[in-house]
């Protein structure tokens, strides 16, 4: 096996026979590997650090050669490095090349044979809904703008007519981030309850006049039951310009329900409170199902409890008081108006596809879903 010796002639002639013999012996080895073991046995005599004939050939050869002659040793040296690392890669190849073969000997392909096809699935109903109220608003000329669901105590509340204390903070039972205490209120982190932080920050980054449609996961600590989840889907809107009134708020939410559930359904406005808009309505369209009739049938109408409505979303003209957050952008609540509403998608979506659980939803059971393929 091949050794490497001293040098003690270190004229070109000397090195040239030197460096032929080390690769010779390099290349006899070389082809005598067969096996995985086999090659790392190699690879460790060629290259390993200690005692690798590379790390001999260094302390033997350019180590100990005169000041004189180290430079061409040295390139010499670098070299050789490169046509070992050669070596050892390429006798890698050659054995892996080999058992490719060797497997394809063995494990015959018939490439005739169709591929594996994957199930096509079908759009979940709740996101198949979102979308279709979201196509309806961006036919109208709405942009659609998303935000973050961590949220911050300003922009969920404050920025929107809640302040601190304020009531109406009961009605939206909120999960916050924990270990807040020692932030400032309006910075605390929460898991937004609405998509309504989207349209201050809207605002905030653009100026008037203003069209969005805001769709987007919100979460509540609202335990889960047939009719409530701690998860579920909104779709808000926002319009503010000059001189928008609360007719342009019903037009606009007329023509919406009618493209969404057919144009012979009725709209009805009646008032509320939400903090960030007065005023304030609920809205209701016909019931789609028993066409405001109250019944199917000799049966009564459950979606609509008999009444011939359906309650759908809340709405209403943007408080003043929130264009003040906003009034350094262009959003002075003496030269602009506005109108803004919001959905549950998923409120929708169990009326629309007759379903009686939410939590089905959310379960993932590829039998359910499948009706909607």
């Amino acid at each position: 096996m091949y050794s490497v010796a001293k040098l003690t002639d270190y004229s070109a002639a000397a090195l040239d026979a030197a460096v032929r013999e080390l690769l010779s012996a390099l290349d006899a080895e070389a082809a005598t590997v067969k096996s995985d073991a086999e090659w790392k046995a190699f690879r460790d005599r060629w290259m390993a650090r200690k005692n690798g004939v590379l790390t001999l050939v260094n302390d033997l050869w350019l180590k100990a050669a005169p000041k004189d002659a180290k430079r061409d040793i040295g390139q010499r040296v670098n070299e050789l490095k490169t046509q070992v690392e050669q070596t050892v890669e390429s006798t890698q190849q050659r054995m892996q090349g080999g058992a490719s073969s060797a497997r394809l000997a063995t494990d015959r392909v018939d490439i005739t044979l169709p591929g594996i096809r994957r199930p096509v699935g079908a759009e979940h109903p709740v996101i198949k809904t979102l979308n279709e109220i979201v196509g309806v608003f961006r036919n109208l000329g709405y942009s659609v703008q998303e935000g973050p669901v961590i949220e911050t105590d300003y922009y969920n509340f404050e920025a929107l007519n809640f302040p601190p204390n304020h009531p109406a903070r009961d009605t939206q039972d909120t999960l916050f981030v924990a270990k807040q205490g020692s932030k400032p209120a309006r910075e605390r982190l929460l898991l937004r309850t609405h998509t309504s932080p989207v349209q201050v920050r809207t605002m905030e980054a653009m100026k008037p006049p203003l069209r969005i449609v805001i769709p987007g996961k919100v979460h509540r600590n609202d335990p889960p039951d047939a009719s409530h989840s701690p998860m579920f889907h909104q779709v808000e809107g926002l319009a503010v310009d000059t001189n928008i009134t609360f007719g342009d708020l019903k037009g606009t939410l007329d023509h919406a329900m009618k493209a969404l559930f057919g144009s012979s359904v009725k709209t009805h406005f009646r008032p509320s409170f939400f903090p960030f808009t007065e005023p304030s309505a609920e809205m209701m369209v016909s019931c789609f199902i028993c066409g405001g009739s109250g019944k199917r049938g000799s049966e009564p109408c459950r979606p609509c409890k008999t009444t011939g409505w359906i309650e759908i979303l809340g709405c209403g003209m943007v408080d003043p008081n929130v264009f003040e957050f906003v009034k350094g952008n262009g959003y002075d609540p003496k030269k602009v108006s506005g109108f803004a509403f919001g959905m549950g998608a998923d409120r929708i979506a169990i009326l629309k596809y007759g379903v009686d659980d939410i939590q089905l939803f959310f379960q993932g059971d590829v039998r359910f879903l499948e009706q909607w393929r």
